[in-house]
């Protein structure tokens, strides 16, 4: 049984984010999906709303499960029996971050492996901040985060 990890903060999940995970769920027969909550960061959305958001968006697909982790993705991979952990790139810069990334997981964990999965075209562009950007200014997101996203990003910045 082949068994893969997507960590990631998913704040909030974009269209991109389900993208890949659609995608490396046809290929791996368990995927785990790993909201992090890490407590040097200000998030937007709680790890609890982000990993509801991700529930609903995936819950057609059975073999992936969605949790949330406040600890290093390794020694959560460890605790997991997870050798395989799955990061998404959209260009250079983020593979260039991410490469570095995959680096430091090996010294903590030889045994991890990492696969970079490219975005799909048409995700190319999104991030997480420029989302959070355009929909403070009330912007149109469609196509960059799925309706359910939308309207939690309408909701959350119409209380600010």
């Amino acid at each position: 049984m082949l068994k893969a990890a997507f960590p990631g903060s998913f704040d909030p999940p974009t269209s991109g984010h389900i993208n890949i995970i659609q995608r490396a769920a046809s290929i791996f027969d368990e995927l785990v999906v790993v909201v992090a909550e890490n407590k040097q960061k200000k998030y937007l959305f709680s790890a609890q709303e982000r990993a509801s958001m991700i529930i609903e968006l995936i819950r057609e697909k059975k073999n992936v499960s969605v949790t949330v982790c406040d600890c290093l993705v390794v020694d959560f991979l460890k605790k997991m029996g997870i050798k395989l952990l799955i990061r998404g790139v959209r260009g250079l810069e983020d593979f260039s971050y991410e490469f570095e990334l995959s680096m430091m997981n090996k010294a903590l964990d030889p045994e991890i492996e990492t696969i970079f999965m490219t975005t799909d075209p048409e995700y190319f562009v999104i991030r997480s901040s420029s989302i959070k950007e355009l929909a403070s200014f009330n912007g149109n997101l469609h196509g960059m985060v799925p309706p359910l996203v939308a309207k939690a990003l309408k909701e959350k910045y119409s209380k600010s």
